[in-house]
């Protein structure tokens, strides 16, 4: 074969690995939290990484270590894909059977808890990045025990309490309603955002004191700490608190709601991403902005184009010197 011909077939065979990758590289691109009732990861973060006031905030740091506050939007698996229950065990369901996440699992009875009443509720879930999905929201069932390990029995997985696929984002926020069933005292809120661009999902446990009652939901409440230093109340991050921690989290920051794929959440090192339970990939490199798929097929035509119309070039060059001999 003449050296030009050798050359563009090994141009247009080292740029088809690079059509594929094109076509392979979707990295996630949604995150967030529950932000109302607010969950255990974002109370500490609000809290503060470095120095939690809580006693359950400082012994999640113990457990986990401050990186799990700061990246308080990433509780995720990344090929999910509606299989909640096979890959996340008993004892497991606050971190989603993620170490990094661990110190939430703490079985504790003094976590910071948002003060409900039974009936309706308006839940608001913080997002960084919004992407199309489904989310449910359970209760955990009468007679739960704050001071065990949360297994997926102690929920009432039959009814949730609430369910709103693809709420619009506002102030980065997806905000539904739901509706809270008749409990007492201390209870948890255990909330799955189930994508459905992509097998990725979320989850977050929001703490909970039912006081009795109906009507609607009736703010935050100091739920644990001692009398010398009592517990903040449960609030979630403000929005200079996230500002501030960006630079520390491993998780992208900068969508905040405005559904444009350039601030998407994507990962800052995947090299360092968790990995989803039972996965061989990155978290990092699951899932998507619902426009990455057609970005790499374009990438992946422009490139195999290039190729083809450099490999006709060289031989069309190689034709003309042989007829010119």
């Amino acid at each position: 074969m003449p050296a030009r011909r050798k050359a563009a077939a090994v141009v247009t065979l080292g740029l088809a690995p690079l059509a594929l990758t094109a076509l392979a590289a979707a990295p996630a691109s949604a995150h967030g939290s529950m932000g109302d009732p607010v969950s255990r990861v974002s109370q500490c973060y609000a809290e503060g990484p470095e120095s939690p006031r809580s006693d359950a905030c400082k012994a999640a740091v113990a457990a986990g270590g401050t990186q799990a506050l700061y990246d308080w939007n990433g509780i995720r698996i990344g090929d999910a894909n509606g299989r909640h229950q096979e890959l996340i065990p008993d004892g497991k369901l606050c971190s989603a059977n993620n170490d990094e996440f661990k110190g939430l699992d703490l079985a504790r009875a003094d976590w910071p808890a948002t003060a409900v009443s039974s009936g309706s509720y308006t839940f608001k879930y913080r997002v960084t990045a919004p992407h199309k999905g489904t989310f449910k929201v359970y209760v955990t069932k009468p007679g739960y025990d704050p001071s065990q390990p949360l297994a997926w029995d102690d929920l009432d997985l039959a009814d949730p309490v609430a369910t709103a696929t693809d709420p619009a984002p506002v102030g980065g926020f997806y905000t539904f309603s739901g509706t809270l069933p008749e409990r007492s005292g201390k209870h948890l809120l255990y909330a799955v955002w189930q994508r459905s661009d992509s097998p990725e999902a979320f989850y977050s446990c929001s703490d909970v004191t039912f006081g009795g009652g109906s009507g609607e939901q009736s703010g935050t409440e100091n739920a644990g700490g001692t009398d010398a230093s009592p517990a903040p109340t449960a609030s979630a991050p403000s929005e200079e608190q996230i500002e501030d921690g960006t630079d520390k989290s491993t998780v992208e920051n900068h969508g905040h709601g405005d559904n444009d794929a350039r601030t998407s959440a994507e990962p800052v090192a995947a090299a360092n991403q968790p990995k989803a339970a039972g996965a061989t990939e990155n978290l990092a490199e699951t899932g998507g902005d619902s426009g990455t798929p057609y970005i790499a097929v374009a990438g992946a035509a422009a490139l195999a184009l290039g190729s083809a119309a450099l490999f006709a070039s060289v031989r069309r060059r190689a034709v003309g010197g042989r007829a010119g001999r």
